[in-house]
């Protein structure tokens, strides 16, 4: 979305910066306290915050409070107006409209019969109308964090928020606690890469803001491109390594050819059935140029690495352009590594 460097922006690039800047200006802002584990003190820290702020003149409400093991916490709440307890109202809230909210307990389900059935859609309710939201949150309740939970501590939680919400966040602070438990170690070390990964977001969203064109970000998104010939498996694995070591992300691209061979096919087929294997995100790309797709979807998915097969070259063709060449002098900014390949 960003505009390129030294270019003008176009139309399309223009109206999309036009909409980022809209939607940010009216949407309110969430800041999210995760613990790794449960009573390390987020609820504390979060209504801190809330008194920090009214200190400083905003107008802050309490919209939900965990009532069971609140006495902690007494006298800060009573120091705070209280519109709900165990009930978020997200109605008496939006005619009221604070300046900020606090809501505990963020992962419980609404009782029959409420505006929505999940409490972080109360929440998401409130940023669109533009009221700021501060909530408390333990890594047991991250959806797509529970499988993993589960294996290190044996329990599961019965209630869930989904990843793509904590992502949204302006704001994510990690409620840390010292801790000797080898279990406990594993869980505060997923925690802080969820905030790495939160961090990111906000990085990318300050640069889309302001129309600033680089891949940065906290971390590494690794993007192997395969084609029907090339043996990608020493490729794909590499990247599969890769990404595990720097807590990334791993995608394999393929951009699409019609009239393949039926051998060709089996090949490609083989390689994006090893990726699926190891966990990458599978996407096939459509155009005319490949370099120019290749280069396209490492700009939109923030790609800090590409991994490219290529055979050696003839002499002949060592003063030519050819689409390593291009894609190197294309992807500026991006690593690219060069994984040599037998000609076939």
């Amino acid at each position: 979305m960003t505009p390129r460097d030294g270019c003008r922006p176009t139309p399309e690039e223009l109206l999309k910066l036009l909409e980022y800047q809209e939607y940010d200006a009216c949407r309110g802002r969430l800041k999210i306290f995760l613990g790794y584990a449960p009573r390390v003190g987020k609820s504390l820290r979060m209504f801190d915050e809330g008194l920090r702020r009214k200190s400083r003149g905003q107008d802050v409400i309490v919209g939900a409070i965990q009532s069971r093991g609140a006495s902690d916490i007494a006298e800060k709440i009573a120091a705070l107006e209280v519109l709900g307890t165990d009930t978020l109202d997200i109605g008496r809230i939006l005619e009221r409209r604070p300046q900020v909210c606090l809501i505990d307990e963020l992962a419980v389900d609404n009782p029959s019969g409420s505006k929505h059935p999940k409490r972080w859609q109360d929440v998401e309710e409130l940023l669109e109308n533009g009221i700021h939201v501060i909530t408390a949150l333990n890594l047991q309740y991250i959806e797509e964090q529970q499988d993993a939970v589960e294996r290190i501590t044996g329990k599961r939680a019965a209630h869930s928020v989904p990843l793509s919400f904590i992502r949204g966040a302006e704001e994510i602070e990690i409620v840390d606690a010292p801790t000797s438990q080898p279990a406990q170690a594993q869980l505060r070390e997923m925690a802080l890469c969820l905030a790495a990964e939160v961090i990111e977001g906000q990085l990318q969203r300050y640069m889309d803001l302001h129309g600033i064109h680089q891949s940065w970000g906290t971390q590494e998104r690794i993007l192997v491109c395969v084609t029907p010939r090339s043996n990608a498996r020493a490729m794909i694995e590499s990247g599969r390594r890769n990404a595990d070591r720097f807590h990334g992300q791993l995608f394999v691209a393929y951009v699409a050819q019609h009239g393949l061979k039926r051998e060709d096919q089996e090949a490609l087929d083989a390689n994006l059935d090893l990726a699926r294997k190891l966990g990458a995100e599978i996407h096939i790309l459509e155009g005319a140029d490949a370099v120019a797709e290749i280069v396209r979807f490492a700009r939109e998915h923030r790609i800090t690495q590409i991994f490219i097969g290529h055979t050696q070259r003839p002499r002949w063709w060592a003063s030519s352009r050819n689409p390593v060449d291009r894609l190197i002098e294309a992807a500026e900014g991006i690593d690219v590594r060069i994984f040599p390949q037998a000609q076939v």
